[in-house]
């Protein structure tokens, strides 16, 4: 009896050992973060990420992993030194020793679209995660565009345009572990112009714990460490708030039923901070 109630009391233990642990979160960072919608990124946009980053003579390292192509690193940094960046790398993550040196030296890391699985996967067999969260929580401005920005929050969205349109559905909208730099959001792109309010209104009740920010093209949120965000570039930002939500439980594939949801449309030029729209 004894034996089996020891092998009772083991179980839950072990069972838990086997679930994916969300990384701690740091007690302070230092660094801010660049989220930017895809759809190109305007002067305004790179102007603001080089102040924020230290100045034009900033080290930048352009972390280039979600894209397929053998030439992206190299033209992202291009892009860079044409607006004015003077000290711009490509991070290799063939040699992981010198990429974590060369990481622990970045003051700027900006990551360009491609696909953010591909990206988080590879950072991930590459051992180097941590040294990028260790550099933003350092005080290091870290931003990406379109899968750049998608992968900058916990829970990243993937798939694409996956969740239908007629109906927001429970677990209708796929959802992966990103890097986590943004915890307390979900970071949604090309949001506009690809129509994906109902994908990020899917995951915000799903997980409304997190707050949705849906960014438009040529639109960029920075993140600062006070958890003020600011709306820079061309176009808006949605904030999707349901923490104060008044939901029903639904199984994947039912439809959501909720109340009380927030929402705000942000322009650029705005500040708004990242606590409760309402309260219930």
């Amino acid at each position: 009896m004894r034996s089996l109630l020891l092998l009772a009391l083991a179980i839950p233990a072990l069972l838990a050992l086997q679930e994916p642990q969300a990384e701690p979160a740091p007690a302070t960072t230092r660094g801010r973060l660049l989220a930017v919608g895809g759809g190109g990124t305007s002067d305004t946009i790179v102007a603001r990420a080089l102040e924020l980053a230290g100045g034009a003579g900033a080290r930048m390292l352009v972390v280039a992993q979600a894209s397929n192509k053998t030439d992206a690193g190299e033209s992202s940094a291009a892009f860079w030194r044409e607006k004015g960046a003077r000290e711009v790398h490509v991070l290799d993550l063939a040699d992981r020793d010198r990429a974590l040196a060369e990481i622990a030296k970045a003051e700027f890391l900006w990551m360009p679209g491609g696909d953010q699985n591909r990206l988080v996967e590879a950072l991930r067999a590459a051992d180097v995660l941590a040294a990028i969260r260790a550099r933003h929580e350092a005080g290091a401005l870290v931003g990406g565009t379109s899968a750049g920005a998608a992968v900058l929050s916990a829970a990243m969205i993937v798939g694409g345009d996956t969740a239908g349109l007629e109906a927001v559905r429970a677990g209708g909208t796929k959802l992966a572990q990103g890097l986590g730099l943004w915890r307390d959001a979900i970071v949604d792109q090309h949001f506009l112009k690809r129509q994906r309010f109902h994908r990020l209104l899917a995951a915000v009740l799903d997980r409304p714990e997190l707050v949705g920010i849906g960014i438009d093209e040529r639109t960029a949120v920075v993140l600062h460490p006070d958890g003020t965000c600011e709306v820079v570039g061309d176009g808006g930002v949605l904030v999707v708030d349901a923490r104060a939500a008044r939901r029903s439980p639904a199984r994947d594939g039912e439809v959501h039923s909720a109340s009380g949801i927030a929402l705000a449309v942000h322009r650029p030029g705005d500040r708004f901070p990242l606590r409760p729209l309402h309260a219930r």
